[in-house]
């Protein structure tokens, strides 16, 4: 049987993370990255007037999502029907002013995966919750946004109390300014999708499409345990969960998307693995 070789796309030292590469082929790069914008286009269009729906905007993307984050990694023969992947393009740190650090190391992907860039925000001791600093934050969310070929935003931000207003206001700025077919995820650290009720306040324009709960390096005194036991009465967190390669897996995972960070590096912690444990 001849082989069919694969598009790639190599994402390198660059803040977008989309030169592409390719096996020898006949066909163009352009119009292999063309031909995926289009079938993403077309896979999640919604009316611009729809509220935000786990179902109608995130069902089209394979079930597990796999996180790629600082660290060269090569998923190249990944099956992407199976997976797709949730890549750190960027981290944003707010002090005085807000920096940015775009990925350093290499991620080789198929360029036909479902791709979804996350952006990490991080603050200093002294920082700056200004409405300045909050537009530039939102500028940089954007400029992800507009990556060609994207399937979903993700934002990485462990608010604090005192910084709920600042994300707040930030959510509500980046919604009313994203694509109105661009899915928006964020991670949520546990405890506000069960105690903390802090998500449930936030008005219907700034809600994100989904809030993953994290049950991996948990905050102290947290385990992961089962998901009934631990409450998750959030309904944004209903349909996700964050998981690690190495720690446990609470239960009652059936039906729910799944992101999966890998301890040790995908090299390591194989995704042909992950497919015996998946429920």
């Amino acid at each position: 049987m001849r082989r069919r070789n694969l598009p790639l796309d190599f994402l390198p030292h660059l803040p977008h993370c989309c030169t592409a590469t390719t096996v020898p082929r006949r066909t163009s790069i352009a119009h292999d990255l063309a031909f995926a914008a289009a079938a993403l286009l077309c896979a999640f269009c919604v009316r611009s007037d729809a509220l935000p729906h786990f179902h109608s905007r995130l069902s089209a993307l394979p079930r597990v999502t796999l996180w790629a984050w600082e660290r060269r990694e090569d998923l190249h023969t990944l099956d992407t029907h199976r997976f797709a992947i949730a890549y750190l393009d960027r981290t944003l740190t707010i002090g005085s002013i807000v920096v940015s650090q775009p990925r350093r190391d290499t991620l080789i992907i198929p360029a036909i995966a479902s791709r979804i860039p996350v952006v990490r925000i991080e603050t200093l001791p002294y920082v700056d919750l200004s409405d300045a600093n909050r537009a530039e934050v939102v500028r940089q969310l954007l400029e992800v946004a507009a990556e060609p070929g994207i399937s979903a935003l993700q934002i990485d931000f462990d608010a604090t109390r005192s910084q709920r207003a600042f994300y707040r206001a930030l959510l509500t700025d980046l919604r009313r300014q994203l694509p109105a077919n661009l899915p928006l995820s964020i991670t949520a650290l546990a405890s506000w999708c069960s105690a903390d009720d802090w998500l449930r306040t936030l008005p219907p324009e700034a809600r994100p499409d989904e809030a993953v709960p994290m049950f991996f390096r948990m905050e102290p005194g947290r385990h992961p345990g089962d998901l009934e036991t631990y409450n998750i009465r959030e309904p944004l967190c209903l349909g996700s969960v964050g998981l690690s390669t190495t720690e446990p897996w609470p239960d009652n995972l059936a039906g729910k998307r799944l992101y999966i960070f890998p301890d040790n590096g995908w090299q390591k912690d194989s995704p042909a693995d992950l497919i015996r444990r998946l429920p």
